[in-house]
């Protein structure tokens, strides 16, 4: 049996395929994919940045008594309370393009430049108590 919709499917893969010039992009498509992957480069910072955070608390609490640990567990919490700012605060801004086709480009821009605030934030406490 003959499915046109595999033949479609199949014709667009090339283009699907091509990297995309992100100093150069100019269709919206490409600006949202360009923002969405720096987004991504500036989460993989965070991701280490907190993890360097994480073992400096967990080391630190490794130093105390029982009763005074929990540093570890308090960055975890306010990691997470962040990541929920983070993510409001940027649907929030995505509001000005609502609908529209550059509404991704600004949350993913936005996340972007909070993901590497936030990078600098934990790497400036880790390089100030190490």
């Amino acid at each position: 049996m003959f499915r046109p919709f595999l033949v479609l499917a199949c014709l667009s893969l090339p283009a699907a395929a091509q990297e995309i010039d992100c100093a150069d992009a100019m269709a919206q498509m490409d600006l949202n994919q360009c923002a969405y992957d720096d987004w991504e480069a500036a989460d993989a910072q965070l991701n280490d940045a907190y993890q360097d955070a994480m073992d400096l608390l967990r080391d630190w609490d490794a130093n105390l008594p029982a009763d005074e640990q929990g540093g570890a567990e308090a960055l975890r919490e306010a990691q997470r309370a962040w990541i929920t700012f983070r993510d409001q605060a940027c649907a929030a801004e995505g509001y000005a393009m609502k609908g529209g086709s550059a509404e991704p480009l600004l949350v993913y821009g936005c996340m972007r430049v909070l993901t590497e605030e936030r990078t600098a934030h934990l790497t400036g406490m880790v390089d100030a108590y190490r």
